[in-house]
């Protein structure tokens, strides 16, 4: 009995060492991109260049250790430099304000044109996140290296999938934003790194392209136009099915309701909501290692899921905003979906959408990713099957989802966007 008593304590001061090793790599808890080949940056008169050769952070770099008990990740990509066009925003584009994400530092901008546009960092902030007892014990390193488990480039492709599964996008684009006159007061914080520049899913729906639609609101929004206009407000649920499965081909488990827009379809005496999925961060993420396998376990966090050719674990991938919206539409939705997905994300579809990235990034994580999303499409239907059945077995809301604390609503309003039809 005192041998194994010996023997588990070994284990432990070894783990425990093994813990604080792989963690005091980097004492930071944020960093922007590293620039190639160019020093003294802030002197560089960038309308030189069309272009410059980057990379999304250096932060993530590990040894051996580290990547055994924090995981690879795609701490790869997140290092490798890539080509990145310069923006310069012109006169016709004005900074409204900054965004209030809790991870991504992000700048609202207005076209004249009325349409709104965001720049997005590309690097993280996870500072917000960590606990104090991360900070008392030392282990803030969890949290802030658990970043590495995103695809820095993920919603670039993504976006290419989405324009052949025939759902909506934000249309993002890989930018470069040097120190300019036009950032003003936000040269400090913004100037001089990298972004993914796309639509807002709220203002002017010009740049959609859809018939009889002219504005963009968010999910909380969509609310209060439901509950003034109770049976004359409906939704595309075929769009939103095809989208919600769509997620579950990219690996995406992240959906709450934050992250959605809807395009407002006009047509007379009904109003359509279309579905505009935005922020895809968690598209393809990648946990790996001891420590961050230890924390998301099912238990605890459910929706927390490695992308993998199978679905490990499709309840937890249930949220409040699919019981709110997709508890009562029928399965023959889910089927019909599941199977126009597979007919238009065909092997050749799927391939292409790739082509975004560098041949770097491309050689990096291109073909694993391709055959997941491949052995994914292919047993779509028996996911939209199980997705279907795990919404039956759901119960109602009764608290509000994420972001629409304000809405005045009913009870029965509350539970689910039909409910007050009811």
């Amino acid at each position: 009995m005192k041998k194994v008593v010996l023997i588990v304590i070994f284990l432990v001061v070894l783990f425990t060492s093994f813990t604080y090793w792989s963690l005091s790599s980097t004492d930071k808890t944020f960093d922007t991109c590293e620039i190639v080949g160019l020093s003294d940056v802030d002197n560089i008169d960038f309308k030189k260049y069309d272009s410059v050769l980057v990379a999304a952070s250096t932060l993530y770099e590990a040894n051996r250790i580290k990547n055994v008990m924090q995981g690879e990740q795609y701490r790869k990509a997140w290092s490798t430099p890539v080509k990145v066009p310069i923006l310069y925003l012109n006169d016709n584009v004005h900074i409204l304000e900054e965004g209030g994400g809790k991870q991504t530092h992000s700048l609202k901008l207005q076209k004249d044109d009325g349409s709104l546009m965001t720049l997005r960092s590309v690097s993280k902030d996870p500072s917000p996140l960590v606990p104090k007892i991360a900070h008392t014990l030392g282990i803030e390193n969890i949290v802030v290296d658990g970043i590495s488990a995103q695809h820095p480039y993920a919603a670039l492709v993504v976006s290419e999938l989405s324009k052949k599964g025939n759902i909506l996008n934000t249309m993002p684009e890989l930018v470069f934003l040097p120190k300019q006159e036009q950032l003003s007061d936000y040269n400090d914080k913004y100037g001089n790194r990298l972004f993914l520049l796309e639509y807002e899913t709220e203002g002017n729906a010009a740049w959609l392209g859809l018939k009889n639609v002219d504005s963009l609101i968010d999910t909380d929004d969509l609310q209060e136009l439901k509950v003034k206009n109770t049976n004359k407000v409906s939704l595309n649920v075929n769009a939103l099915v095809r989208a919600r499965l769509f997620d579950l081909l990219i690996g995406d488990w992240d959906r709450h309701a934050k992250q959605w827009g809807w395009a407002i379809e006009n047509n007379g005496d009904s109003i359509i909501a279309v579905p505009l999925p935005c922020d895809r961060d968690n598209a393809f993420f990648n946990l790996e290692g001891v420590l961050p396998t230890l924390i998301s376990n099912n238990a605890f966090l459910p929706e927390v899921q490695s992308f993998e050719s199978e679905i490990d674990f499709l309840p937890g991938l249930i949220s409040p905003f699919d019981v709110y919206f997709m508890r009562d539409i029928p399965l023959s939705v889910f089927e019909q979906e599941a199977k126009q997905l597979q007919l238009l994300l065909t092997d050749e579809a799927i391939e292409s959408s790739f082509r975004v990235w560098t041949n770097e990034i491309f050689e990096l994580d291109g073909k694993e990713l391709i055959a997941k999303i491949k052995t994914r499409r292919n047993d779509l239907e028996d996911y939209a099957i199980l997705f279907h059945q795990e919404l039956i077995k759901s119960e109602e809301l009764t608290e509000e989802l994420k972001g629409s604390e304000d809405v005045e609503m009913t009870k029965a309003q509350m539970a689910c966007f039909n409910c007050g039809n009811k």
